[in-house]
């Protein structure tokens, strides 16, 4: 009798974030989901199967918010965890920032968000509760633009 086959080790799950400015604003999110249900933080989500950064932030943006953009670059990213009640990580996430600049529509909450909004960028921490490294990474877009 053979020994059983290793397990395939869990891998972290690449995905994006759309972040989008727009006079002093960013636009943002309240998730519905792990990891992070009920902060505040970018539209994004997981990049399908062949499909590139740039894209995969253009279809999650619309998907969440109704807002048509055109992505523009990569230029941060960061780590998300998903733990249990137990503690244990159930998930990690590999979220790439995504430039991405509006061309049309007012945010509606959809898919995987509670609501959307824009929020003044100098006033993120005091308008709403923000996931990890969002306002860092909402500065970063905003030095580049």
């Amino acid at each position: 009798m053979q020994p059983p086959l290793p397990l395939t080790p869990p891998r972290p799950i690449p995905a994006v974030l759309a972040v989008v400015l727009r006079a002093g604003q960013v636009l943002l999110v309240q998730r519905a989901n792990p990891p992070d249900a009920g902060l505040w933080g970018f539209p994004g989500g997981k990049v399908d199967f062949g499909e590139s950064l740039l894209a995969a932030a253009e279809r999650e943006l619309w998907e969440e918010t109704g807002v048509r953009a055109v992505a523009d670059r990569a230029f941060a990213a960061v780590d998300a965890y998903d733990h249990g009640a137990d503690g244990r990580l159930r998930q990690h996430f590999v979220l790439v920032a995504v430039l991405c600049h509006w061309q049309a529509g007012e945010p509606e909450a959809a898919d995987d968000a509670l609501d959307a909004r824009w929020v003044a960028l100098n006033a993120m921490e005091q308008t709403v509760v923000l996931s990890r490294d969002v306002a860092e990474v909402a500065r970063q877009a905003a030095g580049l633009v």
